[in-house]
């Protein structure tokens, strides 16, 4: 039994290199600040944006086009990556992309403190200006609306914005789900279309999950502190689900717009194991914005059975088959789920050799 005074401080001495080494696997990681820099430049982004979105509506004539988008006025999908690893699954997108060149553009949001390799073919000169990301931070936020205000400066006919991750892959071919997005949606009245003859402003609704009901809903609203959301979100009207959605241009419009919001959600949290600002932001706006305009659903599938500290459960290339595939499409919605995630990366080869007569055979 250690009762020397000298031998306590040794020992006390001796242990702070042991708390140094399990700190960060005791502790939860501190949420990484947003500098100030990068709120002024992501403000002239989407200020940018905005402005030429209205003068777009004003005119009703297609601007310029960047390097990054094509120069032809069909109705585009605009498929938004956020990333801080390699694209594993490039090659199986390559695949999903070809032969539609004139129906998509590709944005990436790669984390520039991370060595990620820019792939060829349909990703080469598609990454964007990025800043740091961190998980459950407001800068996945901030990456996401980057992704939005880029891809709405860059053509003015991507009229779907689809947030996807480097884990995520299809589950159907890009033609199923062009026509998945773009079939004429239910107009109830005239006023359920927009006044405007530019054709991306057609009353479609956003695939953006909204839940009012979680469990955790509560513990989640006061992360920050109890009444730290006030008077802007009180917990009435607070909202989560999940980060991966598809969202309309005016939506799209509405999230690079907002600033009341933001200055909410972009608080640090107090608990951070309730808070995943990502998963909050989105659906709280839509929500109070335009609820009617959403279908409260998402169209990316994600397992959470088993899921650990906030992770959902990860596929492996063990667990890939066609009959995974079938599964991962069905939903209790009208649509098929139209993409997927987590996937290892080798789960490539896997899904590469049943892309032809699985994936990609609708």
């Amino acid at each position: 039994m250690v009762s020397s005074p000298f031998a306590i401080s040794s020992v006390l001495l001796l242990s702070i290199p042991l708390l140094f080494l399990l700190a960060p696997r005791i502790l939860p990681p501190r949420q990484i600040p947003i500098p100030l820099s990068d709120e002024v430049d992501d403000l002239a982004l989407f200020r940018r944006a905005a402005a030429l979105d209205s003068a777009h509506s004003a005119s009703n004539l297609p601007s310029s086009f960047t390097h990054l988008g094509a120069t032809n006025p069909k109705l585009k999908i605009a498929f938004l990556f956020l990333t801080n690893s390699d694209l594993h699954f490039a090659p199986l997108w390559e695949q999903f992309f070809r032969g539609n060149e004139d129906l998509y553009n590709i944005y990436v949001h790669a984390d520039p403190t991370v060595q990620v390799a820019h792939p060829a073919g349909v990703f080469e000169d598609r990454f964007i200006a990025a800043k740091k990301t961190q998980r459950a931070s407001p800068t996945l936020i901030s990456a996401a609306r980057r992704l939005l205000a880029t891809a709405l400066l860059d053509d003015p006919y991507n009229a779907f914005f689809a947030i996807l991750s480097q884990h995520c892959v299809p589950l159907h071919s890009f033609r199923f789900v062009h026509h998945a997005l773009f079939a004429p949606p239910r107009v109830k009245s005239a006023l359920s279309v927009e006044s405007t003859r530019l054709p991306v402003r057609l009353r479609y609704s956003s695939f953006i999950e909204i839940l009012s009901n979680s469990s955790s809903l509560w513990k989640r609203y006061t992360a920050r502190g109890r009444y730290a959301m006030l008077p802007e979100v009180p917990f009435s009207k607070f909202r989560v689900g999940s980060q991966f959605f598809v969202l309309t241009r005016r939506h799209a419009l509405v999230v690079v717009k907002d600033r009341q919001l933001w200055k909410k959600f972009k608080l640090p949290c107090l608990r951070s194991d309730s808070c995943y600002p990502e998963e909050h932001y989105f659906p709280t706006l839509l929500s109070m914005t335009d609820p009617n305009g959403c279908t409260h659903y998402t169209l990316t599938r994600v397992n959470w059975t088993g899921s650990t500290h906030g992770h959902p459960h990860t596929y492996r290339s063990a667990e890939i088959s066609a009959e995974l595939i079938y599964r991962l499409r069905q939903s209790n919605s009208n649509y098929s789920y139209l993409f997927a995630r987590k996937f290892t990366p080798d789960c490539l080869q896997p899904l590469m050799n049943i892309a032809g007569t699985v994936i990609f055979r609708d």
